[in-house]
C-alpha cells in the first residue's frame, strides 16, 4: 500500500509540475472565454449590419409592404427601368434586386419573381420576402374569390397547448430541451475528460517504456500496483485541472459580461414578445422545471460515472500503453476506446431526448462502456433509482474484470519491446 500511495504522488507531482500541465491549466479557460467573447462580438456584428435591398415592381402590388426592419432597408427602382436599376444596385454595391414581373396571375407571377444579386443572399433575407410575398398573393386570391379578410383573420385560431402532469403541476414545452442540455453537457464533459486524462495516461506509460525507466521501477512495485498508481496519479491531477478551469472560468466569464455588456438574451428575440403574457408565462415555467430537475442527484452521478467511466477506461488506456512501443503503434488500438464513447454521445442526443425510457436508451445507460454518458442524459428525465444502481453495479463490476484483464498485459507488455502486438497477441497475454 506504501508503494502504491508512492506512485499516486509521484504521478501527481510530475503532471502538475510539468510545463505544459501548468500552461494549459490557465491557457485554456482564457482562450475559451476568449473564445466566446470573440463569438457574441462577431454576433452582434453581424445584428448590426443593415442589408441595403431594391426592389422592381412592375405590378404595383408591393409598393406599401416592403417596410423597411432593423436590419433590412428597403429601395423602391420601380420608377427607372430595369437595366438602369441593375446597374445602380451594383454602382451603390446594394446587397441585391428583387425583380416582381407583371403576369396575368398570381400562380404565374409567384413562379416568376427574381433576386439579381451578385453573392448568394441570406437566407434569412429571402425567407422574409418570400413571406411577404406569399401573404400578400394569398390575400389577393381571397379577394378574387369574393372572401372577406377581415372574417378569415378573425376567424384563425391560435392554439397554444399546456401541459401538465397527471399531479396539477404545469411544465414548459422546452422541458425535453432543457432536460437535454444539462444531461448532454455532462455526458460530453465526461467523454471529453476520459479521452484527454486517459491519454495521458498511456502516454506515461510509453515514455517510461520508451526510456527504460520501467525496468527500475518494476523491480520493487508490482506491475498491477504501477498501473493503478499512474491511473490514480494522473486522474487526481485532471481533476485538480478540471477545478480550476471551471472556477478560473466562471470568474472570467463574470468579468468579461461586465466589462463589455455582453447581453445574455440570445439575439433575434423580440422583447415585446417576452414582455407578453404567453411569454412571461412560458418563461416562468422554462425556470420552474430547471428548479424541478433533480440536480442533486445529477451532480453525484456525475461524479459516480465520472470515477467509474475513468477508471475503466483509463485501465485500457494503461494496457494498450504498455503494449506498444511508441504512441503511433497504439493507433490500431484506438477504436475500441473511442467507438463506445461516440456510440454513447450519439445515442444520447438521438435517443434520449425522443425517448428517454425507451428499450435503446435503457439498454445502452447499463452497458458499462456507455453508461456513464448516456444515463448521464437519462437522470434529467428520471430515471427509477434502481436501473442507475443496477447501472452503477455493472460498471462497477466492468471496473474490476477490465483492471484485471488490464493488469495482465500491462505485466506482460511492460517489458516487451520491439514488436508490434496484435488482438490475437494481447489476448495471449491475458492467459498468463
Amino acid at each position: 500500500m506504501s508503494n502504491l500511495k508512492l506512485i499516486i504522488k509521484r504521478e501527481f507531482i510530475a503532471r502538475v509540475r510539468n510545463r505544459t500541465f501548468v500552461v494549459m491549466t490557465f491557457l485554456s479557460p482564457l482562450i475559451m472565454v476568449g473564445m466566446i467573447s470573440l463569438i457574441a462580438w462577431l454576433a452582434t456584428l453581424n445584428n448590426d449590419e443593415i442589408r441595403k435591398v431594391a426592389f422592381y415592381d412592375e405590378t404595383g402590388l408591393f409598393s406599401t409592404d416592403f417596410k423597411d426592419s432593423s436590419d433590412i432597408d428597403y429601395i423602391d427602382y420601380s420608377d427607372l427601368p430595369l437595366n438602369d436599376a441593375k446597374d445602380s444596385v451594383v454602382i451603390k454595391k446594394l446587397d441585391g434586386l428583387l425583380y416582381v414581373p407583371k403576369k396575368s396571375s398570381n400562380s404565374e407571377l409567384a413562379k416568376s419573381i427574381q433576386f439579381y444579386a451578385d453573392e448568394a443572399p441570406s437566407i434569412s433575407i429571402l425567407n422574409r420576402i418570400e413571406e411577404i410575398i406569399a401573404s400578400k398573393l394569398t390575400n389577393q386570391n381571397f379577394k378574387e374569390k369574393g372572401l372577406d379578410l377581415d372574417v378569415i383573420e378573425n376567424s384563425k385560431a391560435k392554439v397554444n397547448i399546456l401541459i401538465e402532469n397527471f399531479s396539477g403541476e404545469k411544465t414548459s414545452k422546452m422541458s425535453s430541451y432543457i432536460k437535454m442540455i444539462f444531461g448532454g453537457v455532462a455526458g460530453y464533459f465526461l467523454m471529453m475528460f476520459i479521452i484527454i486524462y486517459g491519454n495521458m495516461v498511456m502516454r506515461s506509460v510509453i515514455e517510461e517504456k520508451s526510456n527504460r525507466i520501467i525496468e527500475i521501477i518494476i523491480s520493487s512495485v508490482k506491475p498491477l500496483q504501477l498501473m493503478m498508481g499512474k491511473i490514480l496519479g494522473t486522474s487526481f491531477a485532471g481533476i485538480l485541472q478540471f477545478l480550476i478551469w471551471v472556477i478560473l472560468g466562471g470568474v472570467l466569464l463574470a468579468v468579461v459580461s461586465s466589462v463589455f455588456g455582453i447581453d445574455p438574451q440570445p439575439a433575434g428575440i423580440d422583447q415585446s414578445l417576452i414582455m407578453q403574457e404567453d411569454g412571461q408565462q412560458e418563461i416562468q415555467l422554462i425556470l420552474q422545471d430547471i428548479m424541478k430537475l433533480p440536480l442533486g442527484t445529477l451532480v453525484l452521478s456525475f461524479f459516480i460515472y465520472f470515477i467509474g467511466g475513468y477508471f475503466l477506461y483509463s485501465s485500457i488506456y494503461a494496457a494498450i500503453g504498455a503494449a506498444v512501443d511508441s504512441e503511433t503503434d497504439s493507433q490500431q488500438f484506438m477504436l475500441p476506446i473511442i467507438l463506445p464513447l461516440m456510440l454513447g454521445i450519439y445515442v444520447g442526443f438521438f435517443s434520449v431526448i425522443e425517448n428517454p425510457h425507451g428499450t435503446v436508451s435503457t439498454v445502452f445507460s447499463m452497458i458499462p462502456l456507455t453508461s456513464p454518458i448516456v444515463m448521464l442524459m437519462r437522470i434529467p428525465f428520471g430515471v427509477p433509482w434502481w436501473e442507475v444502481l443496477i447501472s452503477m453495479l455493472l460498471l462497477v463490476g466492468s471496473i474490476i474484470f477490465i483492471t484485471w484483464m488490464a493488469g495482465k498485459i500491462y505485466r506482460v507488455g511492460i517489458l516487451m519491446y520491439g514488436k508490434k502486438p496484435s488482438y490475437k497477441e494481447l489476448f495471449k497475454w491475458m492467459k498468463y
